[in-house]
């Protein structure tokens, strides 16, 4: 399962009302590359592909791909409004290395 704390369901809240796009998903995700060698990806998604892993937290849609769930099973997404450190945070039990920007991992 895939989790996001709170803050980062009312981030991705305002974020998709924003945008008018209130009835579409977060897609969360991981591609080669980055420092670590895996980097995290989010992007907002119409609906959810055949072979996606989807969730409802909070009356939120949550896409992910099967590739990507092998790694991100069990990570928690986090948000935080800090003037110098904020954005979304990656709290991932299976990552074995992270670089210090948080965005790249290894398993």
């Amino acid at each position: 399962m895939i989790k996001l704390s709170e803050p980062a369901i009312t981030e991705v809240k305002r974020l998709l009302a924003l945008e008018k796009k209130e009835d579409w998903g977060l897609r969360v995700g991981v591609e080669g590359g980055g420092c670590s060698g895996l980097s995290y990806t989010l992007a907002f998604d119409e609906k959810p592909k055949n072979t996606d892993s989807v969730f409802d937290i909070s009356g939120l849609k949550i896409y992910c791909d099967p590739k990507s769930y092998l790694f991100l099973n069990g990570m928690t997404l986090d948000f935080s409004a800090e003037l110098l450190v904020g954005g979304f945070k990656f709290v991932n039990p299976n990552a074995q290395k992270s670089c210090s920007c948080g965005t790249s991992f290894s398993a």
